[in-house]
């Protein structure tokens, strides 16, 4: 393992107070173990608050999408492993200022049982909670079971959207129905070249073998759907962009936006020769880009491989797109 930390087991804490130190203006902790950040401008008084949480290891998700015109927080977890519902409740109360607060995380057992039970402890305190789960992840369960996949890099879409909607002072239905509406025009199909290794552990949990290629694998590692060797960037571009409008249909005139993602250690110019790809494929079929995004928006480690995800658009989607955010590492002007 060669990587830059002291202690293994003291990497989220250490990691933690060096993005508070580093983004003071931003970020502040609701917490003395700093599991619990939010915006550091303290909640907007009336506007429906977002919150989502995760485990470590995967940044910028989940806690490096709190700021204007996203996420109003986050509960932060060790690497690959959930926060408590303690953790979430006091975000939920940090953030909360009248008009609700709504819950976006992955679809992960831990997540989702944590967070479920953060929002019963907020309903005990008359904070409304409202929850949408992520399940962008086509190679994690088939068409019809929808409800069952995995939420990856396509809920920056959902973050993004539902954000824009929030920012509007809209209500916490009406953000609700955002996320749902992104989440439900979004599908994402990944790639894997190689390993990640967590601090703790010090080795790979797993191997893919020299000179192969893993479609579908997780972002945890979990397993893919098909096992060979390396293709070019024009080969996994098709295969990835096939599976994905085979699973939701979109017509020769449709807007789309794409989404370029780098698992952790995918230098940025091979992201843009696969964008490259992809553009061509979907221009062929009479689709157009809209806003393309190619960088790290949810990684795994040092992994290194790419996902791509698609989000069908319509005039509220575009709009809603358009808005400007900032965050610790991305920014978007209008």
């Amino acid at each position: 393992m060669k990587k830059f930390l002291n202690d293994p087991e003291n990497v989220v804490d250490e990691m933690l107070e060096g993005l508070l130190l580093a983004h003071p203006n931003q970020l502040k902790s609701v917490r003395s173990d700093n599991r619990a950040l939010v915006r550091a401008g303290g909640p907007t008084n009336g506007k429906v608050a977002i919150a989502t949480g995760g485990g470590s290891g995967h940044l910028p998700l989940f806690l490096g999408y709190v700021g204007p015109g996203m996420l109003d927080g986050v509960a932060v977890g060790n690497i690959f492993a959930s926060p408590s519902a303690r953790q979430m409740l006091d975000v939920t109360r940090a953030i909360n200022s009248g008009a609700g607060v709504l819950y976006i995380y992955g679809n992960y057992g831990g997540d989702v049982m944590n967070f479920d039970m953060a929002a019963e402890l907020a309903e005990m305190e008359d904070i409304r909670v409202e929850t949408v789960v992520a399940t962008d992840d086509v190679a994690s369960m088939p068409k019809g079971n929808e409800a069952g996949r995995r939420g990856v890099a396509g809920m920056f879409y959902l973050y993004k959207l539902a954000g824009a909607k929030a920012e509007q002072m809209a209500t916490l239905d009406e953000v609700k129905r955002i996320a749902e509406k992104a989440n439900a025009n979004v599908r994402t199909m990944g790639v894997a070249l190689t390993p990640c290794i967590l601090p703790a552990v010090g080795h790979p949990t797993f191997t893919i073998g020299e000179g192969e290629m893993e479609i579908g694998m997780g972002i945890h590692g979990e397993p893919g759907i098909h096992r060979g060797t390396i293709e070019t960037a024009e080969e996994v571009a098709k295969s990835l962009v096939s599976t994905i409008l085979q699973d939701l249909p979109i017509e020769a005139g449709n807007d789309v936006s794409v989404l370029i993602n780098g698992l952790g250690a995918t230098p940025l110019e091979e992201l843009y020769v696969v964008y490259r790809s992809v553009h061509q494929l979907l221009a062929e079929k009479g689709i157009r880009v809209y806003r393309p995004y190619i960088g790290e928006f949810a990684t795994s480690m040092e992994m290194a491989g790419l996902s791509v995800s698609i989000l069908k658009l319509d005039d509220e989607l575009r709009e809603l797109l358009d808005a400007p955010f900032q965050t610790p590492f991305h920014v978007q002007q209008s």
